[in-house]
């Protein structure tokens, strides 16, 4: 068993820091890009990193080391072990000026800065100097940025944000269509960090309109890092509108970009797919019936600036004027395969058609040889339907507008997608499950609270890019460079549950094909993301729930069998796998569901604030509402990867969200009086399942990351008080204190639940056993794990009475019985946890190589799509934790080959 790695994890732990220890003696941590690309446009860069327990004290610095050198690196502690050592640092680099492809970091003082970036605030403004442009970003108004300068020259004013709505989700003969704009209103602006290499401005408040209607809050956050000349704009929209009657047309950011030169040196880029880039001036010179001049043409189709006009031909220059200037630019991305640019000269007149493609980076650019503004939106493709706009370019101050929501497309809409069905009662809905798998109820298929977090960079320029330069911006874009460790660097240290995950083995046959299962799941997945279009504003990042082998497609429209909404772990899996491989894709995909689960199936406001939607066609129209889909376990793994501020409010705010199950109790449907309290110690019910473990994700990361007694505190008397219960994590009818976090009996009873550790659970668990030390509760979890996939007789002796009840999700409880076999070091119960593995009882087989797979054609299908058998999200979720897991604790005691199944 894994006995050996648990001791050296133990002396790395107990090993003395002293600041005087020489430098090879420290802990360090290798670093590498996530994605190496040198062809890519260098910004500045953040990321976050693991230490082992007593490794590193709470005051180090730390110093960062490439092949040429030392550079400067800004530094600050994310999370602490219970010793108070450091167990995650966050870090923060300006744009490198080397290829560094590996990079060493220790504790140690860093390098002096040659260029720091400075901070300047006082009661109106702040003002942000990275050394190479200027930001000035007022307290209070209509404007995000104010201004940003480079070279003593304003590249970009008024920077605001802008919502479009309409009063019809579409035209409607003999009825009037109306579209009223809201444009941001900046109520709290907070500096959260200020140099010397990056600075972080948080922006809140709401979009209002002209008869002072205050909707859709935002929160915006602005990245400045020294000598960048970039600003990446993260931007959050919460819908709190009715959404009967406020569909959304466009969601957008806006700025002016001030134009000076003549027209003919005015230039505007789009990228297109892969290194396509659309490069065109405001009024053209090449193509017509005259030559002005080889040199002339060359230097407008390069971005440079041509010749004085008296050196051109005359038969050009003295007609300059009649030659047509385009003002405005348009490229949409109305859907995930196509995008279209067109110009035209000035408002009332034509479109033109200018190119079309598939799939945009989403990059933009207008300027002159005296300064310009490259802006973009990450995702563009996937995150349909976008736009950018390029308004005026032939006056002295054109309008670049970034649509996260193109007002091309069709408006927003939140509606629910069926009108009740008569479902008007419980007993009614509980039946209609049973053949939609949808919990519907009456409004509870809300939209109000849901929110969508995007990605933006502009850059401040000081001419026109040249081609290769623009495809190296689109590129950075699309991918920006992330800075990660190596698997054994994490693995090391010790993070998420040191016992319950390893890195990968191949080592015998039988371990072989399980790593070969657990890769192809993740390959199929990445797959079918792409093969069935999982796009979209509102839907990118999730995946389906289950397939439909009859359609051969995933069951997009049926009840609960559509959106997956975290059910069954599939975030945890993918990022525990990302650890263990270090698979860019593998992060990619990861991040894309960490940003979508986190933000769109959950509520940040309104009645279910705190609380997730569970799975559905619609991502928040089911009406179980639960701390299962918000738990934090979903999105530490990101957070501590990346030092993402955003995700680290969406954690925070779970922070007594337990509270909201008073007023939806999520068992009210099964006709269960709610009990009176009056009197007692406790407020509420809970279970010692989903809602425990998703309270306990909560208080595990609010405490690692402050240091703060009270969480830990909590975690306490509430791991106390539920050891203390006969049946520990078993009993049933448990009552909870949100003050004080101690669990009370007031029922009778054994109760298991298949879901209970399948969200989060065993993974917080594990934590939760390995930081604090509560012998009663280490006892009552390692009781679960005996009992769960035990036999009845077992049962019985475990707990004292008869249990006849057969639990299911058989092999991914095997985990579990693998945690308890390694923790009382019982080869019968490691044993008996394979067996339980390979037997694959409501989960999935091995099925050696190649994975069973057929490709389904037309006419069957509309393109060709590939299936696997036996693949639903949440079986391969639950059997790649549990494949993971179990190889991790008991790998000793695996078989040589894998049994051959009866």
């Amino acid at each position: 068993m894994k006995f050996s790695r648990t001791f050296a994890l133990l002396t790395i732990a107990l090993l003395p820091f002293s600041g005087a220890t020489q430098a090879q003696d420290k802990p360090q941590i290798q670093l590498h890009w996530l994605e190496h690309d040198s062809a890519r446009a260098s910004v500045g860069t953040t990321w976050g990193v693991p230490w082992p327990q007593g490794a590193v004290q709470k005051q180090s610095e730390f110093t960062l080391n490439s092949e040429a050198g030392p550079l400067p690196v800004q530094s600050w502690p994310l999370a602490y072990w219970p010793d108070g050592s450091v167990k995650w640092s966050g870090h923060a680099i300006a744009p490198l000026a080397v290829d560094a492809t590996a990079l060493t970091l220790r504790p140690g003082a860093s390098a002096s800065p040659e260029q720091a970036l400075t901070v300047t605030e006082n009661s109106e403004s702040i003002r942000v100097d990275t050394g190479t442009i200027e930001a000035v970003i007022v307290k209070s108004g209509d404007r995000l940025i104010q201004s940003i300068t480079r070279d003593g020259r304003k590249t970009l004013n008024n920077g605001r944000l802008v919502v479009l709505s309409q009063n019809r989700a579409e035209p409607e003969v003999g009825e009037p269509l109306t579209v009223n704009a809201f444009n941001g209103r900046v109520d709290n602006v907070t500096l959260e960090q200020q140099g010397p290499q990056r600075a972080v401005v948080k922006l809140e408040g709401k979009h209002v309109g002209d008869k002072g209607r205050a909707w859709i809050p935002f929160v915006a956050r602005l990245y400045f890092y020294a000598g960048d000349d970039s600003v990446r704009l993260m931007h959050t929209m919460i819908y709190d509108g009715d959404q009967k009657q406020d569909f959304i047309r466009g969601v957008g950011v806006r700025f002016d970009v001030p134009m000076d030169g003549p027209l003919h040196d005015r230039h505007v880029r789009f990228s297109g797919q892969d290194d396509g880039l659309f490069a065109e001036a405001v009024r053209g010179i090449t193509g017509l019936r005259r030559n002005p001049g080889e040199a002339v043409r060359q230097a407008q189709i390069d971005g440079r600036a041509t010749a004085p006009l008296d050196e051109w031909a005359k038969s050009v220059s003295d007609r300059i004027d009649v030659i047509p200037a385009f003002g405005d630019y348009t490229l949409t991305q109305l859907t995930a395969d196509a995008f279209e640019i067109r110009k035209r000269t000035q408002p009332g007149l034509a479109w033109l058609d200018s190119a079309e493609g598939g799939r945009s980076s989403g990059l933009g650019y207008i300027g002159s040889p005296e300064g310009g503004v490259a802006f973009g939106i990450r995702d563009f493709w996937q995150s349909h339907p976008s736009q950018l706009d390029i308004r005026n370019a032939r006056t002295d101050n054109a309008e670049v507008t970034l649509w996260l929501w193109s007002p091309e497309s069709r408006a927003m809409d939140m509606r629910f997608y069926h009108d009740g069905m008569g479902l008007d009662t419980h007993e009614k809905q509980l039946d209609a499950m049973g053949v939609t798998y949808e919990d519907y109820e009456p409004g509870f298929a809300s939209a109000t609270g849901v929110a969508r977090t995007s990605e933006l960079r502009i850059w401040a320029l000081p001419a026109t890019p040249n081609r290769e330069t623009m495809v190296q911006m689109a590129r950075t874009l699309a991918e920006p460079p992330q800075m990660v460790a190596r698997p054994t660097d994490y693995e090391s240290a010790g993070v998420f549950g040191a016992a319950i995950w390893d890195l990968q083995d191949r080592s015998t046959p039988a371990k072989t094909a399980v790593e070969d299962q657990v890769d192809f799941y993740l390959d199929h997945y990445l797959t079918q993301v792409e093969e069935h279009n999982w796009f979209g504003f509102w839907d990118y990042g999730d995946v389906m729930h289950t397939y439909d082998h009859d359609r051969h497609t995933w069951r997009y429209d049926v009840g609960g069998f559509a959106w997956a909404n975290s059910e069954l772990s599939p975030d945890i899996w993918l990022w525990y796998s990302f650890l263990r491989t270090g698979r860019a894709d593998v992060f990619q995909m990861a991040e894309a569901m960490t940003r979508h689960t986190g933000e769109v199936d959950v509520y940040h406001l309104g009645r279910f604030e705190g609380l997730g939607s569970r799975h559905n066609v619609k991502h928040w129209g089911d009406s179980a509402k639960q701390l299962r889909i918000s738990t934090p376990a979903n999105r530490r793994f990101y957070y501590y990867l990346t030092a993402d501020e955003r995700v680290g409010d969406l954690m925070r705010a779970t922070l007594g969200a337990e509270r909201r199950l008073l007023d939806v109790p999520p068992l009210r449907k099964l006709n269960r009086d709610r009990p009176d309290f009056t009197g007692k110690p406790y407020s509420m019910m809970m279970g010692l399942g989903t809602d425990w473990n998703s309270v306990a994700a909560a208080w595990l990361t609010e405490w690692e990351r402050t240091g703060e007694p009270e969480y830990r505190d909590k975690l306490l008397r509430a791991m106390r008080s539920i050891g203390e219960f006969e049946h520990g994590l078993l009993s049933s009818g448990t009552a909870y204190d949100p003050d004080t976090g101690r669990f009370y009996r007031v029922g009778e009873g054994v109760s298991g639940s298949h879901l209970a550790m399948v969200f989060g659970g065993v993974e917080i668990n594990a934590e939760l056993i390995q930081l604090l030390d509560v012998p009663e509760y280490e006892a009552a979890f390692i009781q679960y794990g005996q009992f769960f996939n035990a036999d009845s007789e077992e049962k019985a002796e475990i707990i004292g009475q008869p249990y006849n009840r057969n639990l299911n999700l058989g092999q991914a409880h095997s985990r579990m019985t693998a945690y308890s076999a390694w923790k009382l070091k019982d080869k019968a119960l490691a044993e008996r946890a394979w067996n339980e593995f390979f037997g694959a009882r409501a989960g999935i087989g091995i099925y050696g190589t190649p994975y069973p797979t057929r490709t389904v054609t037309p006419p069957d299908v509309l393109a060709p799509v590939t299936e696997a058998r036996g693949v639903s999200t949440n079986a391969v979720s639950q059997f790649g934790l549990t494949a993971i897991q179990i190889m991790a604790l008991i790998s000793e005691e695996a078989p040589e080959e894998v049994p051959a199944r009866d």
